[in-house]
């Protein structure tokens, strides 16, 4: 169930101010709380920062509330992150990547307190020393700096109240005593994911109309243990443990279908039932040696990660009429759609500085990643009686090679510059027992990259900073993008995985104007070739044999759909007023998308999709839009004492185009209002107050064809939570380690 309609969702997260995913994997530590009084928002060199050491939005939050009020940030979901004009936000902790999958990552933030963080760094367009994928850009935390042994930790509870109650509790605590460090989190929750879906398709021949409930309960608990020993002045050896798991028992969909073909209508409805549950366990070891007093150091990294999915699908079809009353059983459809992935990573990165500010980075990494997918799926036929099989077991396995070089030179006070490269070497073979076609049972794909890099960065004076940075990436499919299993929605509707996406690439141009370290002027461009989508293909499917179906479908085939550039201009504030009683952020400014691709085929069975009079049908997207996009988030400091704030957050996405049509516009005004106590914070947060965020897709094609989607996901919601600190809270935190296998996570989605 959740494969389906997150499948269904990633659609979404293409315009400027949004995201799915997803993002990547991530490894989580642990935030604690510190009161602040200023905000500070600059430019350095590759990157911005927002120095949140002493502003009122931290304490008392969590990690993701921060998160979307930092400059550039935002979700429209509540439940991915997103930079201004980049698909994907990966997040990173005092300089190294998260190590826990995107899925676990958004309840972990939700759940870890954002407290003790001194800064958060935005990098639009990352360097060469990156392994990053596409246009993603990286949201880097820095935490404080604790200088005395001893305890701290801190502890949150919070319940949520949207369609349905949810309910999250963390608990943090960190060590240090001389040499030795110790961190450790552990948190968890449970929640119903709630939504009201609604599908419409046809040709001018039929048409498709599919609108109900989905209801999908969660149970997750996780954490981390990292333990940090220094083994002489100039060397650390640590070992990072992640684990999460989630349970999803009894996850349904109940969806009223109307189909009219050839002047006959008929009314059916799917009761689809699911259970799943995930578990992803992560090892890294890391050894850093610091070579000289100037900050050159050798980073070794060595990981296994291990990646466990269980999902068991029963989907029914029953007819009925168009009064709703449910009749016989028509089809039910059994699904086994296990996924396991290991992986052996390995990572060497070393860094020189010269003392005439000149920095050499040079380095290396391997990733070897098995994928094992033993599918089963059965169908049953009562009217007329007959059954199906197709098991398929789908075994995937990669090597990724890399290396990389950048130097970096401060030229004068004014002037720096930044220019590096990579190369990557990428082997993959995958085999299918029970393929239906030749092609299907081994696919192989080695291919190799050299992706640039290039940045400067000139100060004009005390208050005008101009920088600009170009930079290549690559974008590989996730491994259950390329799982060949179908995600069954109705029995004429449903997503397909594809085996034949190929890795696209992508080209980042970025320039950005910088006054008083608060006001911003950014223009931004994206190329990709071959962007990996997903397209829907509709009408009588004909196979290659030439047999014809005798029912419309629709499928959402996950394929390589031409190419398309993104391009925005963007102005914004970052300031306080009135003695620092309201901290204000707001960014204003325009995104043009352009289209380019077309489809006829079903790469994965070869099936053409035919109109009632025999003419073929081709998908095609050759549209542009420009979109209005409006985000603010305001802090009010209520009384004199610093220990009562109001926050009012809103954004406005304009429509625009995306792959499957028109995104309409989308907006959320959120409200809060938070007391700080000593140690205790008590907030109270609203989301979506107007009930605006709500999301709507249409498609109308030449040749007649159509596409609507419609989705509520309760995004109104009231959250009521308490946090209190305790312990030392100057203890050092323990180094925050970046794993060997990190490039993998947010392929494990």
């Amino acid at each position: 169930m959740k494969r389906t309609l997150l499948s269904i969702a990633l659609i979404f997260g293409t315009f400027a101010f949004a995201q799915e995913k997803k993002t990547d994997t991530t490894k989580t530590k642990s935030i604690e709380g510190v009161t602040i009084t200023k905000q500070v928002f600059k430019k350095q060199s590759d990157r911005f920062v927002y120095d949140v050491a002493a502003s009122p939005v931290a304490k008392g939050n969590t990690t993701f509330d921060l998160l979307k009020q930092t400059p550039l940030l935002s979700s429209t979901d509540d439940k991915t992150l997103k930079i201004a004009g980049k698909n994907n936000a990966l997040i990173y902790i005092n300089g190294r990547k998260t190590n826990m999958d995107s899925e676990s990552l958004v309840q972990f933030l939700k759940n870890t307190p954002a407290e003790n963080i001194q800064k958060i760094e935005v990098i639009t367009v990352p360097g060469s020393e990156y392994q990053v994928e596409s246009s993603d850009g990286i949201i880097n935390i820095v935490l404080k700096k604790k200088m005395s042994d001893g305890l701290s930790g801190n502890m949150r509870f919070s319940n949520t109240q949207s369609k349905y109650n949810a309910s999250q509790t963390s608990f943090s605590a960190n060590y240090r005593k001389n040499k030795l460090g110790i961190s450790a989190n552990l948190n968890g929750g449970e929640n119903i994911q709630a939504q009201t879906y609604t599908l419409r398709n046809g040709t001018v021949d039929t048409s498709n109309e599919s609108t109900g409930n989905i209801d999908d309960p969660n149970k997750n608990i996780g954490g981390y243990l990292n333990i940090d020993y220094q083994l002489t002045d100039n060397s650390n050896l640590a070992l990072s443990w992640n684990t999460w798991a989630n349970k999803s028992y009894n996850s349904t969909v109940s969806l009223f279908n109307t189909i009219t073909n050839g002047g006959k209508t008929k009314y059916t409805w799917s009761k689809n039932k699911e259970d799943a549950r995930s578990y992803n366990n992560s090892l890294n070891l890391n050894y850093e040696l610091k070579t000289d007093s100037l900050g050159s150091k050798l980073n070794v990294n060595a990981a296994y990660l291990n990646y466990k999915r269980f999902q068991f699908t029963d989907n029914r079809t029953y007819a009925s009429s168009i009064n709703g009353e449910i009749g016989d059983k028509t089809t039910q459809v059994f699904q086994d759609l296990p996924q396991i992935i290991n992986n052996f990573s390995g990572m060497v990165d070393y860094i020189q500085k010269f003392k005439n500010d000149l920095t050499i980075s040079v380095g290396g990494n391997y990733n070897k990643t098995k994928t094992d997918n033993d599918s089963k799926s059965d169908t049953y036929s009562f009217d007329p009686v007959g059954s199906k099989s197709a098991p398929n077991h789908f075994i995937y396995d990669e090597n990724i090679y890399g290396v990389y070089i950048t130097a970096e030179k401060k030229f004068s006070d004014k002037f720096s510059g930044k220019i590096g490269t990579r190369y990557e070497i990428t082997n993959s073979l995958g085999t299918s027992d029970n393929a239906p076609t030749e092609d299907l049972k081994r696919i192989k794909r080695n291919y190799n990259n050299i992706l640039p890099y290039l940045s400067f960065n000139y100060a004009i004076n005390d208050k005008n900073n101009l920088s600009y940075s170009f930079s290549s990436r690559m974008r590989r499919p996730s491994f259950w993008e390329i799982n060949p299993v179908r995600n069954i929605l109705t029995d004429d509707n449903y997503t397909q995985n594809n085996p034949f996406v190929k890795a696209s690439s992508t080209y980042n141009q970025e320039l950005t104007y910088m006054y008083k370290n608060s006001y911003f002027l950014i223009l931004s461009h994206s190329f990709f070739k071959d962007a990996i989508t997903q397209v829907p293909l509709q009408g009588y499917p004909e196979s290659p044999n030439g047999n014809l179906g005798e029912n419309p479908v629709l499928r959402y085939i996950r394929t390589n759909f031409g190419d398309k550039q993104e391009m925005s201009a963007m102005v914004g504030i970052q300031k306080s007023f009135f003695k620092q009683y309201l901290t204000t952020n707001f960014n204003i400014g325009v995104q043009h998308n352009i289209n380019n691709g077309s489809l006829d085929t079903d790469p994965t069975t070869g099936d053409r999709f035919q109109n009632k009079e025999g003419d073929y049908i081709v998908y095609t997207n050759k549209t542009s839009s420009t979109s209005l996009l409006i985000q603010t988030n305001n802090t009010i400091r209520l009384d004199k004492k610093k220990t009562w704030f109001l926050g009012v957050n809103f954004f406005y996405v304009d429509k625009q185009q995306i792959e499957l049509g028109m995104l309409k516009s989308l907006m959320s005004l959120d409200l809060s209002i938070k007391k700080t106590w000593n140690e205790w914070t008590f907030a109270v947060n609203v989301n979506d107050v107007l009930r605006t965020n709500i999301v709507k897709i249409e498609d109308f094609q030449a040749n007649g064809n159509y596409n609507y989607i419609h989705q509520n996901q309760y995004p109104r919601s009231l959250t009521v939570s308490l946090t209190y600190n305790f312990g030392n809270q100057k203890v050092k935190k323990v180094r925050d380690i970046e794993g060997a296998s990190d490039s993998i996570k947010s392929r494990t989605r």
